[in-house]
């Protein structure tokens, strides 16, 4: 068997295979270049979801002129 008709029965293995090492190579590089990294003392998480807000305890000393606030929900 040739190195033609090699190509021609495992074309497919070959091209596959060398696709799938090249992607796995490069993702290595990338997760093991220091300037793409972020120090755990940078890193901020994110705070929850917030849905409900307790309304002020202020709010029963209001003067029943204005109009009550309706600040529950945030959307």
């Amino acid at each position: 068997m040739g190195l033609r008709e090699f190509w021609k029965s495992y074309k497919v293995l070959i091209v596959m295979g060398t696709s799938l090492g090249m992607i796995h190579w490069g993702w290595y590089n990338l997760k093991a270049n220091p300037l793409l990294r972020k120090d755990r003392e940078e890193f901020i998480p994110e705070p929850g979801i917030v849905a409900f807000v307790a309304p002020p305890a202020a709010a029963a000393c209001r003067s029943k002129t204005t109009p009550p606030v309706n600040a529950n929900f945030i959307l």
